[in-house]
């Protein structure tokens, strides 16, 4: 497999260069449909750290000024298969890429405020897992032991990694903010 995986199942694989390329794809597709109502759009989430296993499918978080700057592209996103599927949580609106007859998905794009905490939560973790592979290799291993457990369980693979995810960005905070005073 390299890209997509059946909705509401886990599995996860060793990283793939193709994951970055078909991210900056996606991200390219972005841009030119929403042009400057997206500020921001990078590859995020575990297919974006190099030296972690990962489900083979790609995250993408797209940064806006406000929601009504993207939410305004819908019909084009659809038209391009980019489906907005619905507010994930407070303050985020997950869209949805992949083979909806097979139900396949390939990317997941999280739109959020620009440089507001969701942002910056997932551009420090991608970052800090990147630069300590030591807490990335722990990371992967309790995604490999929750991806055994729960191979046809998305919502208890995801909460799952809750606790791990939350004192990862406690840390990549942290780091942050020292790293910034360089």
């Amino acid at each position: 497999m390299s890209i997509g995986l059946k909705k509401g199942t886990v599995a996860v694989e060793p990283h793939r260069m193709e994951w970055e390329e078909s991210a900056q794809e996606m991200i390219a597709r972005l841009k030119n449909i929403c042009k400057d109502d997206l500020a921001d759009a990078q590859h995020i989430g575990s297919t974006s750290i190099k030296s972690i296993c990962a489900k083979p499918v790609v995250d993408i978080v797209a940064g806006v000024s406000s929601f009504d700057r993207i939410m305004k592209h819908n019909d084009d996103l659809k038209n391009h298969g980019i489906v907005y599927r619905r507010q994930d949580q407070p303050g985020q609106h997950l869209y949805v890429v992949g083979d909806s007859e097979n139900q396949v998905q390939t990317h997941y794009i999280h739109v959020v405020i620009w440089k507001q905490e969701a942002w910056n939560n997932y551009i420090n973790m991608r970052d800090y897992l990147n630069v300590h592979e030591e807490e990335a290799k722990k990371y992967a291993e309790l995604k490999e032991r929750l991806a055994r457990e729960y191979p046809q369980d998305r919502i208890a693979y995801t909460n799952g990694k809750s606790a791990c995810i939350a004192r990862i960005l406690r840390m990549a905070d942290e780091w942050r903010s020292k790293t910034r005073g360089v």
